[in-house]
């Protein structure tokens, strides 16, 4: 996938939780184990989200991409950020989000779907 249209959904991803109240604290949170897109708190919640983009339909849907690897490796990198930012999980609760945005020309289309695994 070109890298320009990725942070293009990864900017509409963060635009649409701020407008639904969320706070983010991190964007492409990297870690020699991987990278997770968005991570974000609502309420006692922390909420990390794989963005993923298309322009089209060829490849099927974005998140078909999330595969059971990409959930394991973005399980994994959640991990090593709650202990490196000393989060302990008792105090609150996770979710692993996913966000597809699909851009049709000029306009986009997302769609979130909350608790994705």
């Amino acid at each position: 996938m070109n890298k320009k249209i990725g942070a293009i959904g990864e900017q509409l991803a963060v635009h649409y939780l701020k407008n639904k109240g969320y706070r983010i604290l991190d964007c492409n949170y990297r870690t020699r184990l991987g990278e997770i897109d968005i991570i974000a708190i609502l309420n006692d919640t922390i909420v990390f989200v794989e963005v993923k983009t298309r322009s089209s339909g060829a490849f099927g849907t974005p998140s078909e991409a999330v595969n059971y690897k990409k959930q394991m490796t973005i399980r994994r990198v959640s991990q090593q950020y709650l202990l490196s930012n000393r989060i302990g999980e008792d105090d609150w609760n996770l979710r692993f989000d996913v966000i597809e945005v699909q851009l049709i020309e000029k306009k986009y289309k997302i769609n979130h779907m909350e608790n994705a695994f």
